[in-house]
This record gives C-alpha cells, sequence and structure tokens, in this order.
C-alpha cells in the first residue's frame, strides 16, 4: 500500500463513493464500496507517480503521520 492521505466522501449526486489522494493533484478515483474506492485510488496513485516518473517529473513525498 502507497503511504499518500486518501480521503473518501459518499457522493449523493453520483451514487458513489470517491477517494482523493491531496497531495497528488488531480488524483481521484470512485467506486460502489468505500473497499472499492480506496483499491481504485491505489491504483490511481500507482499511475500518478508511473506518469510523473515518466515525464521526469518528481513525486512527491507522502506526508503521512
Amino acid at each position: 500500500m502507497l503511504k499518500y492521505t486518501t480521503i473518501i466522501y459518499w457522493s449523493d449526486e453520483d451514487q458513489v463513493f470517491f477517494a482523493e489522494a491531496p497531495e497528488l493533484p488531480g488524483c481521484s478515483a470512485h467506486g460502489p464500496t468505500q473497499e472499492a474506492a480506496l483499491a481504485s485510488a491505489q491504483e490511481a496513485i500507482r499511475l500518478w507517480i508511473d506518469t510523473a516518473n515518466e515525464f521526469g517529473d518528481p513525486a512527491p513525498k507522502p506526508k503521512g503521520r
């Protein structure tokens, strides 16, 4: 598991859970359950970091606690 902060919340409008990684701009995912949203977010985080690396951009270090 990657150690980036992930915020999960319910969207009444979309009827899904959203998961965002605020340390990685634009990195978010969704799913029908909290668990699915978190799993999708972990994949989105991996892809975000891979893309940053491809372009030679550094990924921020997780702030974690």
